[in-house]
């Protein structure tokens, strides 16, 4: 005779979102996921069937502490930087694994969530961006940074995005700097400068930022490299869809029990 595993059980804060509905519709789609609550303020008291004209009936609630009630396995936060580091610390204390895709979080904010992880026994991935061809992009950024130090980042989202830089490029940022290693980029350092030193970009993790904010883009990164009479970009742009990034966290959903502490980047979770 044979058994079924049974289904992970999740809960999507930030449930009737812009990225948040379409992975709600994913969850419910999927045979080995069960969506247990949905946490959306203005949709309290709702079911998620209701909230998105599906066919499902977890309940919308206004907090983590009431969704985390529901019994969960996996905690997927996807709502604001002002409340994301409460409900992930929540949800780890609760004893359920977390995917991250909120942006706006800093490494202070993910050094607590580590040590909060770690001390619960609890993984979570934090995914500056689900969608393949930025996850592809990541590395092979990685891989360029090791024969060419010479790197800066630009960040481009619409005019109303407030967190600066995106997720995905903060989370860039981190992992080039650790890739770099001791190289060192051969540009004049700030106190050699003529002008305001601002417009150099903030420094992350030793690599140069730049964050562009207009009308007209969506989500965007471009990674330059520089090397004597040469250069190499590479370059992600996102449409007005989420759809591209519900597959990359359904992954993120189905691998994050494997994990113990804060690992950063879906690439981490993927087989190659």
């Amino acid at each position: 005779m044979t058994t079924t595993s049974p289904r992970i059980r999740v809960a999507l804060a930030g449930v009737t979102g812009w990225a948040g509905a379409p992975l709600a519709r994913g969850i419910v789609a999927a045979p080995d996921l069960q969506l247990v609550a949905g946490i959306a303020r203005r949709a309290a008291g709702k079911s998620v069937g209701d909230a998105l004209g599906i066919d499902c009936a977890a309940p919308v609630v206004a907090t983590a502490a009431e969704a985390l009630a529901q019994g969960v396995d996996v905690f997927f936060e996807y709502s604001k930087p002002d409340i994301a580091i409460v409900n992930v610390l929540a949800a780890v204390q609760a004893g359920a694994h977390v995917v991250v895709g909120t942006s706006g979080l800093s490494d202070e904010e993910y050094a607590r969530i580590d040590i909060a992880a770690r001390a619960a026994g609890r993984g979570v991935l934090a995914c500056g961006n689900f969608a393949i061809t930025a996850v592809l992009l990541q590395k092979f950024a990685e891989m360029a940074v090791k024969w060419l130090p010479d790197v800066e980042l630009i960040d481009y989202a619409k005019a109303g995005k407030a967190d600066v830089p995106s997720g995905t490029v903060r989370e860039l940022s981190v992992r080039l700097g650790a890739a770099r290693g001791e190289a060192r980029s051969s540009a004049l350092p700030l106190a050699k400068l003529r002008g305001p030193v601002e417009t150099r970009g903030a420094e992350m993790s030793g690599i140069p930022v730049h964050a562009v904010r207009v009308p007209g883009f969506v989500l965007g990164v471009e990674v330059i490299f520089g090397a004597e009479d040469q250069r190499l970009h590479l370059r992600h742009e996102a449409g007005g869809s989420a759809e591209p990034y519900v597959p990359g966290a359904l992954l993120a959903i189905r691998r994050v029990a494997g994990l113990t502490g804060v690992v950063r980047g879906l690439d981490r979770v993927m087989q190659d």
